[in-house]
């Protein structure tokens, strides 16, 4: 299932998030005009690589590269192709303005920063002297849907279904996004770390840690737009709507 759109409206502009995916597209963009082995290199001196950071490994002194601590957070930014960055960016674009909304835009930068630290940790931890790079902003994005499924659980989210026939549906965020962690972490139960492809125990970190982050980093003066977002114990309808007797009083 591919989310589209979801009709949680917002009260602040998404700056934080809008930034974060045009810097992971310009960064795509660059590494796009390199040849295979320069970007071979990039994601080893660049992405995070747990034996540079855990063990005594190092790299070629003539490669270049950023301190394994530095490369926690480059990492967030490189991605492995284009779908691998369209995949990012659209989870980011549908659920990463609702929770900048509830955190205000410093907040959330803090939080994506922790969740995307969380998830590199979370698929280091199983085999730290991996020599195997990762790379992509999906760790942190884990942290996104973590806060979002528990802050807005019966949001609808428009999505597409794939399955032979391709069709549209909505659905509710809380299934969607349930459906989403339980397939990763099933997935990490069944994989063998060391032999690379997705991390799927970054985004079982990136996740857990939003989850969590998202209790001491919101806003807690936030409120949803009125008229649009149930508020406990408060009407959908507001007071000034319900002494109207119509349109033009």
């Amino acid at each position: 299932m591919i989310p589209l759109h979801d009709d949680n409206p917002t009260t602040r502009k998404p700056i934080v998030t809008i930034a974060l995916i045009v810097t992971c597209v310009l960064v795509y963009l660059w590494q796009s005009q390199l040849g295979p082995h320069q970007q071979a290199a990039v994601a080893y001196g660049f992405g995070f690589v747990p034996a540079l950071l855990f063990t005594d490994a190092s790299l070629p002194a003539e490669l270049p590269h950023l301190p394994a601590t530095m490369t926690l957070v480059s990492s967030m930014f490189l991605h492995g192709g284009f779908m691998h960055l369209a995949g990012n960016m659209l989870y980011l674009w549908v659920f990463g303005n609702n929770i900048e909304d509830v955190c205000g835009h410093l907040r959330f930068g803090l939080f994506y920063l922790l969740c995307g630290l969380a998830a590199a940790f979370a698929q280091a931890l199983p085999n730290p002297a991996s020599e195997i790079p990762m790379i992509g902003a999906s760790g942190a994005i884990s942290g996104v849907l973590g806060a979002y499924l528990v802050l807005f659980p019966h949001a609808r989210v428009y999505t597409l279904v794939p399955l032979g026939l391709v069709f549209f549906t909505t659905i509710k965020a809380g299934w969607l996004l349930g459906f989403w962690f339980i397939f990763q972490l099933l997935s990490g139960l069944s994989v063998n770390p060391a032999e690379g492809g997705v991390a799927f125990w970054a985004h079982v970190g990136g996740f857990v840690a939003g989850v969590a982050l998202i209790w001491f980093l919101r806003d807690r003066n936030y409120r949803p737009r009125a008229g649009r977002t149930r508020l406990p114990g408060r009407s959908r309808i507001p007071e000034t709507s319900r002494r109207r007797s119509g349109p033009w009083s």
